[in-house]
């Protein structure tokens, strides 16, 4: 039997509302240790012991949802996997043009081949925007193995032509490279650190609700590495950076975006299986983030 999210059906339908599928591919990541290409089925494997219901009262498996599967990866084939992904996403809307769109990767990199074909696919593209939560800008131009790698994915998402500084916002920032924050400075891409929500929490997501309100963005795309938790409550990343986010507070922050705008696609990345405790805390994490965001999309 194959395993899916929280047992939703395979196939897509016209009442559809969501489809979940999975990107196992990691080999663009800039260190060995995390195994992010295994994330896809672990994250699936524990929503056989997560209980049935969101946090709000609400049940599950009455969500309209279709996991799809995963994109047949060659793990360094490049130039194929961008064109498995951006053909995958493709035929999704080829069968149903109004679906909203879940990916869980993968490394990081994987955002960006989904990114440009919602970003290609979308009709007013001047409505359309990016949020991206994570403790990195990932804004070399170059790393590692080139241009493409998990460390320049949002920079190859600002030079997408209908990406700009005033459609494009990172959040969760605390751990910025000099030549990132040149970039930053240089091209004014906004990023909000971290540490800015100490400040109150209501304070800084109105700071992302505001941001993409004056500049007209309807339809949010919305990528959550999981190192923009604190590492406390996600260990399974390669990147456990201190100062990131509870459980509770992207909980929050997620539901009032959810309220303001249209998520038409979400995906959670970076998610490494083989440095998670025993408990399996980041997968389950990693497994309710996902479902809950779904809850409040349904019932905003």
């Amino acid at each position: 039997m194959i395993m899916t999210f929280f047992e939703f059906r395979q196939e897509i339908k016209e009442d559809t509302q969501f489809v979940i599928f999975g990107i196992p591919w990691d080999y663009l990541t800039s260190t060995d240790l995390p195994n992010s290409s295994l994330a896809p089925e672990s994250i699936r494997r524990v929503t056989n012991d997560i209980g049935y219901t969101t946090e709000l009262g609400y049940h599950i498996p009455e969500f309209k949802v279709a996991d799809v599967g995963d994109v047949n990866i060659e793990a360094t084939n490049v130039k194929k996997n961008l064109f498995s992904i951006d053909k995958f996403v493709k035929d999704i809307y080829y069968q149903n043009d109004n679906i909203i769109l879940i990916m869980i990767g993968g490394d990081h990199f994987c955002t960006y081949p989904v990114v440009k074909a919602i970003g290609d696919h979308v009709h007013k593209k001047e409505e359309f925007g990016v949020l991206i939560f994570d403790a990195h800008l990932d804004l070399y131009q170059e790393w590692d193995k080139g241009v493409y790698s998990h460390a320049t994915i949002s920079h190859r998402i600002y030079d997408l032509d209908y990406i700009n500084n005033k459609n494009l916002f990172i959040v969760g920032t605390r751990d910025i490279d000099i030549a990132e924050l040149e970039i930053a400075k240089s091209e004014d891409i906004k990023y909000l650190n971290a540490y800015e929500s100490m400040e109150g929490l209501d304070k800084f997501k109105d700071s992302i609700i505001d941001f993409f309100k004056q500049s007209s963005i309807k339809n949010l795309y919305i990528s959550i590495d999981i190192d923009v938790f604190d590492p406390s409550i996600s260990p399974g990343t390669g990147y456990a950076m201190p100062g990131g986010f509870t459980y509770r507070e992207m909980w929050k922050i997620l539901r009032e975006i959810a309220k303001s705008f249209n998520i038409i696609a979400y995906d959670l990345v970076e998610v490494a299986p083989n440095l998670d405790l025993q408990n399996r805390m980041t997968l389950n994490l990693a497994a309710k983030l996902i479902v809950e965001f779904m809850s409040f999309i349904v019932n905003k």
